[in-house]
């Protein structure tokens, strides 16, 4: 349906997230990948899904020359726990401790994305709440040092091993979990 429906455009994503390219496949979406170098900053007074709301319209503003065809893509994700983000991990031990802290509690993880053209810009968010069990210090050792989950916001895939074994149950979107909310992309691409 989207084939069909965005045959005249030039959809560009905007993100070297495999997952996310996944679903664009997924959805049938012809698209290209574009990477542009952006240093993900955010002013600190910011809270949950306007962190992600920031950063998904801070990747789009790369994008300065969009013909009138083009749609440029941006996202991004965040895990939400005591009022602060945990983005990804900087090192072995960093997402070691964000995994300790994860476990036996919910979170809440958002994601935004900016669809943009070259005279339009719409910022979308969606957010899933994730119950993770009690994770043994064993488990997430073992977690780090086979599925090494160190470009995902959190420190873990939900559709990993730790997930799998962890997670008891989610409220909302598990695609959104994963990076992108498709239900919500795939509405507003339909309206373009």
């Amino acid at each position: 349906m989207l084939r069909e429906k965005l045959s005249e455009y030039s959809i560009i994503l905007a993100s070297g997230s495999p997952r996310r390219q996944q679903f664009f496949k997924d959805l049938d979406i012809p698209f290209s990948i574009q990477l542009k170098e952006v240093e993900e900053i955010y002013p600190e007074d910011l809270m949950a899904e306007e962190i992600t709301d920031y950063l998904a319209r801070l990747k789009s503003q790369q994008f300065t020359e969009i013909q009138d065809n083009e749609v440029v893509i941006t996202s991004d994700t965040i895990v939400w726990l005591n009022e602060r983000a945990l983005g990804k991990p900087k090192n072995y031990n960093d997402a070691f401790l964000m995994l300790q802290s994860l476990s036996g509690r919910s979170h809440d993880v958002y994601t935004s994305i900016c669809i943009k053209t070259k005279n339009n810009e719409k910022v979308i968010s969606d957010c899933t709440k994730v119950y993770f069990k009690e994770l043994s210090d064993k488990e997430i050792h073992y977690y780090l040092k086979e599925y090494k989950p160190f470009d995902k916001a959190g420190s873990y895939g939900i559709q990993d091993w730790i997930g799998l074994i962890g997670i008891d149950k989610i409220e909302g979107s598990y695609f959104n979990v994963m990076g992108l909310p498709v239900h919500k992309l795939y509405k507003e691409l339909m309206k373009l």
